[in-house]
């Protein structure tokens, strides 16, 4: 068995009208393991029924993380291209303080509220971090930490992904993320698994997700959510 201390966290990103019927039924597998979900929501990409769907996930206990404002927008200071756009990776302060602007009140429009936010690819700059606590966002969740805005304490642990677009090397990437679960999982601390819409298209990635969830799960961790494990475990 697994540390008593190890805490899972499973985000979903991409959502879409497009995606939709994948993500619920993502959902609904992670729902049948007592696992709530962290969404990570990009106000100008989730149209038509999405805001509907997030709206009542949040009311049944899952989390909703803002996820950036519009990743089709070229950011005027500069791009990084990792897949897709990276978009608030190498903002200055100014820039991301007005994109955040925009993306709360379009949240707020679609009847939505998150204090967390997550960027996309998992990358925010300092001058992202800077204007989020200008905008009193109580925390960030990068790559490599979630970062607590408000006392400045960090906790480490990276984000498990499938990663990656190659067919040729798949197999290898879904293996890594279930032995990298189990690991972080019987090390203690924060198991973050971050899922993506695009991965619930192919079966191997979408087993995998799972997988590591249930490995998770197995080597004691619990299931929580990001702003939860803010409230209720102290960063170091």
């Amino acid at each position: 068995m697994g540390s008593v201390d190890a805490q899972l966290l499973v985000s979903l990103s991409g959502l879409s009208p497009r995606t939709l019927h994948r993500c619920a039924d993502f959902a609904a597998e992670l729902e049948s393991r007592k696992v709530p979900l962290s969404i990570l929501y990009s106000p100008r990409t989730g149209d038509g029924a999405v805001p509907g769907w997030v709206r009542a996930r949040t009311r049944g206990g899952d989390a909703l993380l803002l996820h950036g404002y519009d990743h089709r927008v070229t950011p005027t200071h500069r791009t990084v291209y990792l897949g897709k756009k990276a978009e608030f990776a190498a903002l200055p302060a100014h820039e991301a303080r007005l994109r955040l602007i925009a993306a709360t009140a379009a949240l707020e429009r679609a009847g939505l509220h998150a204090d967390g936010f997550a960027p996309p690819r998992w990358l925010a700059s300092r001058g992202t971090l800077e204007a989020l606590r200008e905008r009193d966002f109580a925390y960030c969740a990068d790559l490599s930490a979630v970062r607590d805005l408000r006392t400045g304490e960090v906790h480490r642990a990276r984000v498990l992904a499938v990663g990656g677009h190659s067919p040729r090397t798949e197999t290898v990437r879904c293996f890594a993320l279930v032995l990298a679960a189990a690991r972080a999982a019987r090390r203690g601390g924060l198991v973050r698994i971050g899922a993506d819409a695009a991965d619930l298209a192919r079966p191997g990635p979408r087993q995998a997700l799972l997988d590591a969830v249930d490995i998770a799960l197995e080597n004691g961790a619990s299931a929580t959510t990001y702003p939860a494990i803010r409230r209720r475990v102290a960063l170091p």
